[in-house]
């Protein structure tokens, strides 16, 4: 779809992300609310189809943005559509794992890892906040993760990250009409592990659908929560977790990067 900021009565959302996993389905969830849309993800062809299917479904205007977030270039193009055009929620999802451990993985290819889920969150979410706390309303919605918690590599660095710098944000913003929620899933069907190419951890019940998380963290910030953590079983565990040793943290992390390494 080619871009469309014409007038419009409905709310307009951005989803970074969005070709597929949780950014699909909070596009789709977002369609079916009535949202307008601007789809952020890399794939052009996944993007223009979700695109043409949310239009023709929902009757919703379905904007893409192709970019790369890694890049200074792709970062820039999604924060000038939020400069320059009205985006009344926020949905920072992009993101991805790494096969490797700290030690195996290029300095570069971890850099670019960061940026993602870590730099382009903080700036697509600063640029907003401004805009959005001068229009008067607005929502923004950073997906850190449940492994905020643990010490499992970069990935779990990155989303801490995020997470610390979203609870800052969110007070920063206390008492003005913007809010800010940061989402931690734990293990989610999606395509995550599949590209990561291991086995998918544990047993199925542990498990939580894109619809559980999605239902949950937009029910979760439109009410105004800073942290939303979908799935009773992953809240107990993220009580828990306060209380227990950082040495044994880093023990249980340790252990199980090193069994998903030997899987892939």
């Amino acid at each position: 779809m080619t871009a469309d900021r014409t007038a419009s009565t409905r709310p307009r959302a951005l989803v970074t992300g969005a070709s597929s996993g949780l950014g699909r389905g909070y596009a789709l969830a977002l369609a079916r609310d009535r949202y307008d849309l601007v789809l952020v993800a890399r794939d052009e062809a996944r993007l223009q189809e979700l695109a043409g299917r949310l239009e023709r479904e929902s009757e919703i205007r379905a904007e893409v943005v192709v970019a790369d977030l890694a890049t200074r270039s792709g970062i820039e193009a999604v924060g000038d559509v939020i400069r320059t055009s009205r985006v009344d929620l926020l949905i920072n999802n992009a993101g991805y794992g790494l096969r490797e451990g700290l030690l195996d993985s290029d300095l570069a290819v971890v850099a670019d890892q960061d940026m993602v889920l870590t730099g382009a969150v903080r700036e697509l979410s600063l640029i907003a906040a401004k805009a959005m706390r001068a229009r008067g309303r607005g929502g923004i919605i950073n997906v850190s993760s449940l492994a905020a918690l643990t010490t499992m590599g970069q990935y779990a660095a990155s989303k801490m990250s995020t997470l610390v710098f979203t609870e800052a944000l969110a007070g920063e913003l206390r008492g003005s009409p913007v809010t800010v929620t940061a989402v931690l899933p734990g293990f989610v069907r999606t395509r995550f592990h599949e590209r990561l190419r291991v086995e998918r951890p544990g047993p199925g019940w542990i498990w939580l659908s894109v619809r559980q998380v999605v239902v949950t963290s937009l029910r979760d910030a439109r009410n105004g929560r800073v942290v939303s953590i979908p799935g009773a079983t992953y809240r107990a565990a993220a009580l828990i977790a306060r209380f227990v040793p950082r040495g044994l943290v880093r023990w249980g992390s340790a252990g199980f990067s090193l069994a998903r390494r030997d899987e892939s």
